[in-house]
């Protein structure tokens, strides 16, 4: 059973970068045809895909985001990192990881989600 668990601080100061893991469990996130999402849900809003770190390591970012966001992996430890430049109040959201298989709409897998709140 894949198991995915994001990990970080809860509260960062406005115009600080953010960084976030998520440690899978269960699957190599280098098994083929996987993608590892990053999604954000502020509150009151709808989920925002953020981006993805492919099976072979190819990234993939949502144009809104794109100049702010960088990703990574750790192949030895099976885990990816988000990290989100120069936040702002409006990054407060739930973070979370998943998986998706290529060819599927669907996020098959998920983190239980952190809070990340940016304020003074």
């Amino acid at each position: 059973q894949v198991q995915l668990q994001e990990s970080g601080p809860g509260l960062v100061k406005p115009s600080q970068t953010l960084s976030l893991i998520c440690t899978v469990s269960g699957g190599s996130i280098t098994t083929d045809n996987y993608y590892w999402i990053w999604i954000r849900q502020p509150p009151g809003k709808g989920l925002e895909w953020i981006g993805a770190i492919g099976y072979s390591g190819t990234l993939y970012y949502s144009p809104s985001l794109k100049s702010r966001t960088s990703f990574s992996r750790d192949t030895s430890k099976n885990q990816f990192t988000l990290q989100l430049n120069s936040v702002t109040p409006e990054d407060t959201a739930v973070y979370y990881c998943a998986r998706n298989q290529g060819g599927s709409l669907l996020y098959d897998h998920w983190g239980q989600g952190t809070q990340v709140t940016v304020s003074f």
